[in-house]
């Protein structure tokens, strides 16, 4: 009775898995089954198989969408980004970890207020600064935005992963003559790096595929990140589907390949970070 308890169990299991890599697959198969259709074809039968072949939308794509020049801003935001709210985060995440707060469920408070919070109540005030400073249109000044944005979220996060880390460890150091900074830079990094990796990777995520804030900050040619410029592929009244596809294949397939390349780290800062908080 057991094991045929446990052999339904399984398949069940394995069908729900079949059910929900389907689900998640499909769009991606899809975008790269019509990212090499003529826009005629896609029209008319979006699941056909291309014929003929239209590799030249990917030509299109790159040249019309700028993606020589976006592409960088995107990864040099999407750098300085990843950067600033590792360092701000993880020495923020240290001392919330490792010292007595009388007011800890204040600052609790404010880091998920601040997480949840929607970005659109503090675009207006944050647009009149920058325009003030002469800010806008400066690639490098939107990762602070970013950065303010995510570092709550990575706070939270990374906390948790100091929380697991024995005092001993940190105590014995001290014991032998280092420094509270050696003590944080070079024993508790090194073990909390699963969670700073997962940390970049979620980070880098979204400011890759951040669009409201670019859009607003960063209006010229030259300093438009690659989601933005992919927007501006669609027409108002008509659009050529097959280099928009192909325009969005090429977004992705770096993230797609950053992913699949780190998944089992990811995994596991992502389950390390859940142990204690």
């Amino acid at each position: 009775m057991r094991l045929i308890e446990s052999r339904f169990t399984m398949i069940v299991t394995y069908v729900v898995l079949a059910i929900g890599a389907f689900i998640a697959l499909f769009p991606i198969a899809l975008l790269l089954l019509n990212s090499i259709k003529p826009a005629l074809q896609i029209t008319v039968s979006p699941l056909a198989l291309p014929a003929p072949f239209a590799p030249e939308n990917f030509v299109h794509a790159w040249n019309d969408a700028r993606f020589s020049r976006t592409f960088l801003n995107s990864a040099l935001i999407t750098a300085i980004t990843i950067i600033l709210v590792c360092a701000t985060a993880s020495l923020s995440a240290y001392v919330l970890a490792r010292r007595k707060i009388r007011s800890w469920q204040l600052w609790t408070f404010y880091l998920m207020a601040t997480t949840t919070a929607p970005i659109q109540l503090f675009l207006f005030p944050l647009y009149f600064v920058y325009a003030h400073l002469g800010l806008v249109n400066n690639v490098p000044a939107v990762s602070v935005i970013y950065t303010a944005l995510y570092s709550p979220f990575a706070v939270m996060l990374l906390r948790t992963y100091f929380l697991a880390v024995p005092r001993e460890l940190e105590e014995a150091a001290l014991v032998d003559g280092a420094s509270h900074w050696q003590v944080f830079s070079q024993v508790m990094l090194p073990i909390v790096s699963p969670g700073l990796l997962t940390v970049a990777l979620i980070i880098g995520l979204y400011s890759w595929n951040e669009f409201l804030i670019a859009t607003t900050f960063l209006q010229k040619q030259d300093s438009v990140t690659a989601v933005v410029a992919f927007f501006l592929l669609s027409g108002q009244y008509t659009s050529d589907w097959g280099e928009i596809m192909a325009a969005a294949l090429i977004i992705v397939l770096p993230v797609v390949v950053l992913f699949l390349f780190m998944q089992r780290r990811f995994i596991e800062g992502m389950a390390g970070g859940s142990v204690k908080g």
